[in-house]
């Protein structure tokens, strides 16, 4: 498919979203795909809002790219935070880099800095936007544009879903969008610093994130896969 045609039905879809899903917000991580989204929201639908989830653990590069959208579109992303006495909790108990030690810790640390803080991020919304695609791994090779997300109940779009990573950066560099500069550094996915690395050739897009643990179980949790149907653009 034609890239201009795939930008124009991104963009037709973020209309819909903003016009019939309000309130309606993007979630944004900084990477790639997400700073298309971000472009696209700012230029043509920038009634849905975008927020990120602040992990405390994240790169200085994202933290960087934060403030080059602020300059260049004029706005805030909202930023969740997780709660304060959870992170104490854990450290506590854990010491910082448990995460390394065994699957269930590090997933009761996403839990802690990303899950439980994107539900209040979702709180009163109708509808959330993501930036996934289809390429980025096999366990993501069957994303729909839109389905009903049933734990959260409301709606989630993946405008991006059929796009390749080769169409992102083909948008990128036509409209000179700001992107996180790990990406220059052999970055594929964005996360937290400690859970997140460079790609060795012929590796996945997702492979950088917990390269220590089975490929199978590379989520975070913030998707799950459950839905209980596909909703109609």
């Amino acid at each position: 498919m034609d890239i201009k045609l795939k930008v124009s039905e991104a963009t037709e879809t973020l209309k819909t979203i903003a016009r019939e899903y309000a309130p309606a917000t993007l979630a944004s991580s900084l990477g790639a795909e997400d700073m298309v989204l971000t472009d696209l929201i700012c230029k043509h639908a920038p009634a849905i809002e975008i927020f990120t989830l602040d992990t405390g653990r994240l790169p200085e590069e994202t933290y960087r790219l934060i403030q080059l959208i602020r300059g260049r579109y004029g706005r805030t992303l909202t930023a969740y935070f997780p709660r304060a006495e959870a992170v104490q909790q854990y450290l506590r108990q854990h010491g910082p880099n448990a995460i390394y030690e065994s699957m269930e810790l590090r997933k009761a640390c996403c839990h802690m800095r990303k899950v439980e803080p994107l539900q209040r991020a979702l709180e009163g919304k109708k509808a959330w936007v993501t930036g996934m695609r289809r390429q980025q791994s096999l366990s993501r090779k069957d994303l729909p544009l839109a389905e009903w997300d049933e734990d959260h109940q409301l709606h989630k779009f993946n405008p991006l879903a059929d796009w390749t990573r080769d169409e992102v950066w083909e948008y990128i560099r036509s409209f000179d969008v700001p992107y996180n500069a790990l990406h220059d550094k052999g970055y594929a996915s964005i996360g937290c610093a400690p859970c997140t690395r460079a790609l060795a050739v012929g590796e996945d897009e997702r492979a950088g994130r917990w390269w220590w643990e089975e490929e199978t179980a590379k989520e975070c949790g913030l998707h799950p896969k459950r839905t209980a149907g596909v909703t109609q653009q």
